[in-house]
């Protein structure tokens, strides 16, 4: 399925959204249902954004080939430059995705690509969880930044609500039609979002953005964020791992972890133990909160073995 290019610029689609609220399993299924697209997805980085290890063909560098002819770059702080060099090294590429890190604004992700000539803003997409996105918002270091990126959205996917009743699903629904006025709110489960729905939301009109490119008082993401990288012990259980993980008071926004054929993903309060990608490194925990609520110490007595010994045979 061949992309329209109006004036021959390619159509840029924004990604955007506090941490852990599923970009990376959007930014997955979209590459599964590119559907002849020729796509180019430009994430934070590989590390903390993976790209599902069946989907790629082949490694060069900070660029994955994956099946389908799309392609995937790390672009760390260089995002115009990759976008600068993009159509002259991917002639073939019909449109491109932009994921920015959790505490990026994708409104002025987007000014700023309106800026290089080749490309044109199609929409941005802003990811929310229904389950702690109110009180995100409510956040004294966060809530701006949440909130700014909901107000550039032209969508909102409302992502995890078969975490919640009805009748607070229907509240936080309501307080998102408040907060992004201007935009689509699409409830989501497990971000199963029809990529048609993501993209071609403007059609090729005239972007609704300002072509600032500085943010006066924006988030570091190094200043709030802290990330923790911790051996898991052999011998441990991966499900009690994750309900220690998980507990109130550790300050766990993410984690994830491969040990033998498994993999945990922790959520905030939530955690999922499934099949381990192929390919993936074992024996590895990674975890991510803020700098200020992340309790290192409970973090580490989560991965003693003798602990968790001790808490099943209690």
């Amino acid at each position: 399925m061949s992309e329209t290019r109006p004036g021959g610029r390619l159509p840029v689609t924004v990604i955007g959204g506090y941490l852990g609220t599923g970009k990376t399993t959007l930014v997955n299924r979209l590459l599964r249902a590119a559907d002849g697209r020729k796509l180019a997805v430009l994430v934070n980085d590989f590390g903390a954004t993976p790209i599902d290890r069946d989907l790629i063909v082949s490694s060069d560098g900070d660029t994955l080939e994956i099946s389908g002819g799309c392609i995937c770059c790390s672009y760390g702080s260089d995002l115009m430059d990759v976008l600068m060099a993009l159509p002259e090294r991917q002639p073939d590429i019909e449109r491109v995705v932009i994921e920015t890190s959790g505490v990026a604004l994708p409104g002025m992700v987007a000014s700023a690509v309106t800026l290089l000539l080749p490309y044109r803003i199609d929409g941005i997409v802003v990811m929310v969880d229904v389950e702690t996105v109110r009180k995100m918002a409510d956040d004294a270091y966060l809530g701006d930044t949440i909130t700014r990126q909901l107000a550039a959205a032209d969508l909102v996917v409302a992502n995890r609500c078969d975490l919640v009743d009805d009748a607070s699903l229907q509240e936080t629904l309501r307080w998102l039609a408040t907060e992004s006025p201007a935009a689509r709110i699409l409830p989501a489960t497990r971000a199963e979002v029809a990529p048609d729905l993501l993209l071609g939301l403007r059609d090729g009109a005239r972007p609704r953005l300002s072509a600032t490119l500085t943010t006066p008082g924006a988030p570091d993401a190094a200043a709030l964020y802290e990330s923790l990288e911790l051996a898991i012990p052999e011998d441990i259980d991966v499900a009690e791992l994750g309900r220690r993980l998980s507990a109130p008071g550790t300050g766990v926004l993410r984690a994830k972890g491969i040990l033998g054929e498994v993999a945990l993903h922790v959520v905030g309060r939530r955690f999922e133990i499934d099949a381990a990608p192929a390919g993936a490194k074992p024996g590895r925990l990674v975890v991510i909160g803020l700098r200020r609520d992340l309790d290192r110490r409970a973090v580490e007595q989560a991965l003693q073995p003798r602990l968790s010994t001790s808490l099943r045979s209690a």
